[in-house]
């Protein structure tokens, strides 16, 4: 293959990294893991690029190679499930939290929401696969047809089963505010301050009586505004010990929280006009340096 020809297909793939890399994300709800899949794919493109036959774009084409390798991945996931006995759900990665920049026009902002890319995760391959490349990505039935080897009647009926699923396991809200909205960044600032000061009267009246905490990675959950405060409240030790950076994940208000100078981890907000609805918390240290790679941390 001749430089030239290498560099138009390096040159279209840079222009739909981003998107890729979100597309990925949706796939399989795992931020690293789809950093590979995206490396993956790149490599995959560039053997089949002489045989590339132009019968559709090379978006079409791109995200095509993505979604089969992200089938692939989550086959394997199964495949290893049967062999050691457990669940599909015990082997794959847990849900991780996707950077989102608010200068970012390729990521919508409701297509990497916790809780519909969590949703996702519910749905059969297949479905899921369907359910993105026709209402996120706008292929037609035929083009997603040809992506996934199915009929376009088999398009379609994998589509209606998915928004059913979806709907099931993570319903549509019409209050959830955008991370750029006056009052979301007001309740991130008042979440951030009630924790940096140790203040548990403060953590209240910024949460919502129906709020919720949920540890990813944990059986439990805590419903309601004093369920979360008796969990929360015994964390918060004195006035200094946590200190946060304020973030955009998913699309949603967020921070980057540090206890007594170690990275802990991520806590992404879901917020409506009067409250925090959901606190989703991610307690891996690694996290702080994939939200601030080029921030001072705690100094």
């Amino acid at each position: 293959m001749g430089a030239p020809e290498t560099g138009a297909l390096t040159k279209a793939f840079e222009g739909e990294r981003r998107g890729l890399f979100a597309h990925v994300y949706r796939m399989l709800g795992a931020y690293h893991e789809a950093e590979d899949v995206v490396q993956d794919t790149y490599v995959r493109a560039l053997r089949g690029w002489e045989t590339f036959e132009r019968r559709s774009s090379v978006r079409t084409w791109l995200y095509r190679i993505a979604t089969n390798v992200c089938l692939t991945v989550i086959e394997g996931r199964e495949r290893r499930a049967l062999t050691s006995g457990l669940g599909p759900d015990e082997l794959a990665p847990l849900l991780e939290p996707f950077p989102t920049d608010p200068l970012d026009l390729v990521t919508e902002r409701e297509s990497v929401r916790l809780a519909f890319v969590a949703g996702l995760q519910h749905l059969a391959p297949r479905q899921r696969a369907v359910l993105l490349l026709r209402e996120v990505l706008a292929f037609s039935a035929a083009e997603t047809g040809e992506a996934l080897d199915m009929s376009v009647p088999a398009v379609k009926s994998a589509l209606q089963r998915a928004r059913a699923r979806l709907a099931e396991v993570a319903p549509a809200r019409d209050d959830v505010l955008d991370a750029a909205s006056p009052r979301a960044r007001e309740l991130l600032a008042g979440y951030m301050a009630a924790w940096e000061a140790s203040d548990a009267d403060a953590f209240r009246d910024v949460l919502r009586a129906d709020a919720a905490i949920e540890p990813v990675g944990s059986p439990t959950s805590y419903a309601g505004r004093e369920a979360c405060l008796a969990f929360a409240t015994p964390s918060m030790g004195v006035a200094g010990e946590w200190r946060m950076v304020a973030t955009e994940a998913n699309g949603q208000p967020a921070v980057v929280a540090w206890f007594r100078g170690e990275p802990f981890g991520v806590a992404v907000l879901t917020v409506a006009e009067d409250g925090i609805l959901v606190i989703t918390l991610f307690g891996d240290p690694k996290l702080a340096e994939t939200f601030t790679p080029t921030r001072a941390s705690q100094g």
